[in-house]
């Protein structure tokens, strides 16, 4: 299983918006310049974060982009569903119609466990972790750069 590009954006894109000060709106055209993406596939990329309430957009003059809730209260696991939908290792965990199979399938238990441990995981991050990790990371590379 691959992420799509756009969820891979998608997050570099709410890591960003979460580095900028609280209630500060962002202009496109430096998510653009800075997250290197195209206006029209960032439209395509902020489009589901706006719908399930991850980013506000404001329009008009000065309008822009920021977060709509506190990146403490955003997961890595929001993002992925945001863009992708639920997480689905495998069609037999989403409809149990498909595969007859399901009562006495053993690759169905592993199937099963791998999505849920993955989706535990997605989930115990935040975007605040991952702003946090990658300013301690970019601080020890400027020290280690002489």
């Amino acid at each position: 299983m691959v992420i799509t590009r756009a969820t891979e954006y998608a997050v570099r894109t709410v890591i960003y918006l979460a580095q900028q000060p609280k209630n500060d709106i962002v202009l496109k055209k430096d998510i653009c310049r800075t997250q290197e993406v195209t206006p029209a596939f960032l439209t395509k990329i902020l489009q589901p974060l706006i719908k399930a309430g991850i980013v506000s957009s404001q329009r008009g003059v000065g309008g822009g982009f920021l977060l709509a809730r506190d990146p403490n209260e955003i997961t890595m696991l929001d993002i992925l569903q945001a863009e992708e939908g639920r997480l689905k290792l495998n069609h037999c965990l989403i409809d149990t119609d498909i595969c007859h199979r399901d009562a006495y399938c053993s690759a169905h238990e592993v199937w099963r466990e791998t999505q849920h441990e993955m989706s535990q995981v997605l989930n115990r991050y935040s975007i605040a972790d991952l702003v946090n990790r990658e300013k301690t990371k970019l601080e020890f590379l400027k020290i280690q750069t002489p």
